[in-house]
């Protein structure tokens, strides 16, 4: 009965959140997510994929949710005290849409599925922190930008140094960070961006790309120069490549390549000799980010192997859905997917037709709720 008002719960739950606590609408929220109602779909989603879990024959589904879920909220500096917030407005949503029809056995055990989540969450929180060295939510600090530089036709690359002599937290390849920036309004916005080595050792870059009427991407593409700072989180994020000895097949389209980079200099400081198949699908050369040291990191591989798929010549799609054909897949690869949503599920259905082992797929997406299901089981694409 719930679940079937989930998503009328979750615009209530949102307005009275937002009315009660006016910051989280305007400082962490992403407010791009509200206006196209994917923030408000994003928690129905979370709610019904976690009770629908703990049922499931496969616990592995929900850890892995919980872990994606548990390093966004860690890097945007989310504490025990939130859940609490949320459990007061979540349930006043409920009682709001549904009237007397929430008997007190239904509430009991909707209270207890939330309480699961919010358990866990907390739990994989807390331990994220410990293992960064921060106290509970106090994961911000200020960098420096020590240089800017567009990088492509729709993309800024960002190289921050810390302050005063100190050194940035050391990361995995994989991981990301989050930017407070803020607005000519006086609000904050959040962002994450994908973490890459920079020119120098101890440098971070990230890549940013514009998004048409977005509230950040154009701050930070555009109007952020040298010298200037930058509060960002610590490193957090849990698509960080094994350092075992399978093969790596890494995909990604567009903006996605910086989890390829991050990889790919990993590998060359790490493990140069593993053998790794590449694959990059992007418009055209000209949209195709850090392409000429992208190009350097693979010829300095021996073991890698680089697949271009440049849509505008090639004949593929525009939305990349048949990039894999004319490659040789590993059997055994570990497998890590970064790009747009429909993009990243075509991917993985036709990685299964092929014959690869769905456990061994990995994804990174950064819209909300966006990692729900990619795990599972879908018709392949039309």
């Amino acid at each position: 009965m719930l679940g079937a008002h989930l998503p009328e719960i979750s615009e209530v739950f949102y307005r009275r959140l937002f009315a009660a606590v006016p910051a989280l609408r305007t400082d962490l929220f992403n407010r791009a997510n509200q206006h196209s109602r994917t923030q408000q779909q994003a928690l129905a989603s979370a709610v019904a994929a976690f009770a629908a879990l703990l049922v499931t024959d496969e616990p592995t589904d929900i850890d892995a949710i919980m872990a994606r879920i548990a390093a966004k909220h860690a890097s945007l500096g989310v504490q025990a005290a939130h859940y609490e917030i949320v459990r007061t407005h979540l349930f006043a949503a409920v009682a709001e849409v549904l009237g007397d029809a929430v008997t007190p056995a239904v509430a009991a055990a909707w209270d207890e599925v939330y309480t699961l989540m919010a358990n866990s969450l907390v739990e994989q929180e807390s331990r994220l922190y410990d293992r960064a060295g921060v106290s509970a939510g106090r994961v911000w600090h200020t960098v420096v930008v020590a240089a800017r530089e567009y990088d492509g036709a729709h993309a800024t690359t960002l190289f921050l140094q810390p302050l005063d002599g100190e050194q940035l937290p050391a990361y995995l390849p994989g991981q990301y960070i989050s930017v407070r920036v803020p607005l000519d309004d006086g609000t904050e916005q959040i962002r994450q961006y994908t973490l890459t080595g920079g020119r120098r050792p101890g440098e971070w870059a990230l890549s940013v790309k514009r998004v048409p009427n977005g509230y950040v991407s154009p701050i930070l593409a555009d109007r952020v120069g040298a010298g200037e700072r930058l509060v960002v989180s610590h490193p957090f994020g849990s698509l960080v490549i094994g350092a075992d000895r399978a093969p790596l097949l890494l995909i990604a389209a567009g903006i996605g390549i910086t989890n390829t980079i991050a990889a790919l200099q990993y590998l060359l400081d790490h493990d140069p000799g593993r053998q790794v198949t590449v694959l990059q699908v992007d418009h055209s050369p000209y949209e195709h980010v850090r392409r000429i040291e992208f190009h350097h990191l693979v010829q300095r591989l021996p073991g890698a192997r680089l697949h271009l798929r440049y849509t505008e010549f090639d004949g593929v799609h525009d939305d990349g859905r048949n990039p894999l054909s004319g490659i040789t897949l590993p059997p055994n690869a570990q497998t890590y997917v970064c790009g747009p949503v429909d993009f990243m599920r075509a991917i993985r259905n036709q990685l299964v037709a092929a014959g690869i082992a769905p456990a061994s797929v990995h994804f990174e997406a950064f819209a909300p709720g966006s990692w729900l299901g990619l795990e599972r089981e879908h018709e392949p694409l039309s």
